[in-house]
């Protein structure tokens, strides 16, 4: 610790501390495994995220069309209860799937207003509803890993992999498989 005296009050000098503080490294190997979310680097992938129950879901950026409010759907007889109706965007007819019943999450008790997230798919967009928009992040593409066991087989199916972030764990969706639903099929 250094004292320097700097400046002069009441023709007194008063002295301001300087600390330095000296620590060993802070980071064990585990803590090297997750991710900031605010690097920048060429390889890292970045995800517009969302929330679904208490799950953390992510959609690779370049697949995502846009992101809002969920619109009034007109309900498709004899459908999939996981087809939560079409939406009419733009003068573009577009699917709506419910997220929560594709995956398997259940009704959460009081029912807020829900998000939609227009997805790119080889057979055309699709809208993904949601429960809240987070944001976007980056993350380092070499901490991606194998989906857990731990979720639940529905849920799992639906999941590319996983991204340890601080604090919470980034579930990365496969948006060919959740959008491959036969609409036909009653549950």
């Amino acid at each position: 610790m250094s004292i320097q005296s700097s400046d002069t009050a009441a023709g007194k000098p008063v002295r301001k501390e300087e600390r330095r503080v000296e620590t060993a490294d802070p980071i064990d190997p585990l803590e090297r495994r997750t991710s900031d979310a605010d690097r920048r680097h060429e390889n890292n992938a970045q995800y517009v995220t969302f929330f679904l129950g208490g799950h953390f879901l992510g959609v690779k950026v370049e697949k995502v069309q846009e992101v809002f409010q969920a619109k009034e759907m007109t309900r498709v007889p004899l459908a999939s209860s996981m087809i939560a109706g079409l939406i009419n965007l733009r003068g573009h007819i577009i699917i709506t799937i419910d997220l929560r019943k594709r995956l398997g999450i259940k009704k959460p008790a009081t029912q807020d207003e829900k998000m939609s997230i227009v997805v790119r798919t080889d057979d055309g967009p699709v809208n993904l509803l949601v429960d809240r928009i987070g944001g976007v992040i980056e993350v380092r593409s070499d901490l991606f890993e194998e989906t857990p066991t731990t979720l639940d087989t529905q849920l799992r199916k639906g999941i590319k992999g996983v991204y340890k972030l601080k604090g919470r764990l980034l579930l990365a969706l496969d948006t060919e498989f959740i959008t491959q639903i036969d609409p036909h099929q009653v549950l």
